[in-house]
């Protein structure tokens, strides 16, 4: 058996074990364990098992995923998504689908402090779910909205998802950053023009809501200036130049303590499960980056992403043509696995093979992250369908399901679009560095 078909084989199995339901980490770390042992005996696994692993977590690079968290984390307690929600819904919730629309809207900013797809639905839907039922939307359209609106937080800036495949690739976190904001906001539009061509064509699925005063409306708008203040300071910074991305997300997880404080969110039950939360879910993420160092190291060992490449290089597809069955891949895959461990298991493979089509990193990073949105709310194991399931008092699953179609044809619509102008992506990037 030649290296690289054994490298095959071992993706096969790693993918298997997933399907199966063991952990990822152990899934990909066991995998690439047996595999250097095959390989090299045991001197060879010993080898990898006593530096993959510290390798693999300690540059200080790494010290971004657990300030990000902490950020998200504390901006859940500091009530901006009411906020946030209460803004938008003064200006369209009186209109037919509004509440639906303004729930995709405080996604999309509360994304822009959270950072976490799965910690966006379960905030949003907190504050949206309950006022959408209040005023007669039907189940099906208001969970899927959530649950469409939560993968916002996965692209627009500050992502966890981003600073991850930035730091696998060794692309500029910060031009990641840019480059998701036009991509961000396109997907939050086709978001909103799937609900208003869906409430068009059923009126009854969305009542129309009262209309605020222009009172009420400025006193809503004074209270998000704490969200655009703490956007502004570390996505500007970055921009600028004044912060790394370390020190920006420093800063950013001071400043949503500071707001999570002022607000009176943060007592002293809150403040330790905030602590706890962000041990747990960076605890998670450097535990699966862990046992992909491992399985990655096997890769490497068997010369697969080299064989793709010269496979690619005699194939005869043009590049587009290459592109579109790695989105396929993307998209199958996403069924069965949830966004990060997409991300992990196949960048370093896949990486090299969009070098050698001489395709931009910081594109394809935004391109391979919007296919990863689109597992999120794909079933069966579409993650955000079964957060907001949970947070809509546990409705059928196939009452979220029956409305997620219009939005995975609107990320479908945005992955086109990306594909076939990549200055969507790459403009801001160019333009400012």
């Amino acid at each position: 058996m030649s290296d690289p078909v054994l490298g095959l084989l071992g993706f096969v199995a790693a993918l298997g074990l997933i399907a199966l339901g063991l952990p990822v980490a152990i899934s990909m770390g066991a995998i690439g364990i047996l595999g250097y042992w095959w390989m090299n005996g045991w001197m060879g696994a010993a080898y990898i098992i006593g530096s993959s692993p510290f390798e693999s977590i300690f540059p200080y690079s790494f010290s971004v995923i657990p300030l990000f968290v902490m950020m998200g984390v504390f901006a859940s307690h500091a009530g901006l998504s009411r906020s946030l929600f209460d803004v938008i819904n003064s200006f369209i919730g009186h209109r037919r689908g509004g509440l639906a629309v303004t729930a995709v809207g405080a996604s999309a900013f509360f994304g822009a402090i959270c950072g976490s797809s799965l910690a966006t639905v379960a905030t949003i839907g907190r504050v949206a779910l309950p006022e959408m039922k209040r005023h007669g939307y039907d189940e099906s359209l208001s969970t899927a909205t959530v649950a469409a609106g939560g993968t916002l937080g996965v692209l627009i800036p500050p992502s966890v998802l981003l600073v991850v495949y930035g730091l696998l690739t060794q692309s500029s976190i910060g031009q990641l950053f840019i480059g998701a904001l036009i991509p961000g906001i396109l997907g939050a539009l086709l978001y909103a023009l799937a609900i208003i061509i869906r409430v068009q064509m059923n009126p009854g699925l969305a009542p129309k809501a009262e209309r605020m005063g222009w009172g009420a409306r400025f006193r809503f708008l004074g209270q998000i200036w704490p969200v655009v203040l703490l956007f502004g300071v570390v996505i500007g910074g970055i921009y600028l130049g004044w912060f790394s991305p370390t020190e920006a997300a420093a800063v950013g997880a001071v400043g949503a303590f500071l707001l999570a404080l002022a607000s009176g969110g943060l007592t002293l039950q809150a403040l330790r499960s905030s602590v706890f939360e962000t041990a747990g879910l960076t605890g998670m993420i450097f535990f699966i980056l862990i046992g992909a160092a491992l399985f990655n190291s096997f890769l490497e060992e068997t010369g697969l992403p080299q064989m793709l490449i010269e496979q690619i290089q005699t194939s005869g597809l043009s590049p587009l043509a290459v592109m579109v069955l790695i989105l396929i891949f993307y998209v199958v895959l996403g069924c069965f696995m949830d966004s990060m461990s997409m991300i992990l298991l196949t960048v370093p493979l896949l990486a090299p093979v969009a070098l050698e089509l001489d395709y931009n990193l910081v594109w394809f990073g935004i391109v391979v992250v919007t296919v990863a949105e689109i597992g999120l709310i794909t079933p069966p194991i579409g993650m955000n369908l079964f957060v907001v399931q949970a947070a809509a008092g546990n409705v059928p699953l196939s009452t979220v399901v029956k409305g997620i179609l219009p939005f995975i044809l609107a990320d479908f619509t945005r992955l086109v679009l990306l594909v076939a102008f990549p200055a969507l992506v790459l403009w801001l990037p160019r333009a400012m560095f």
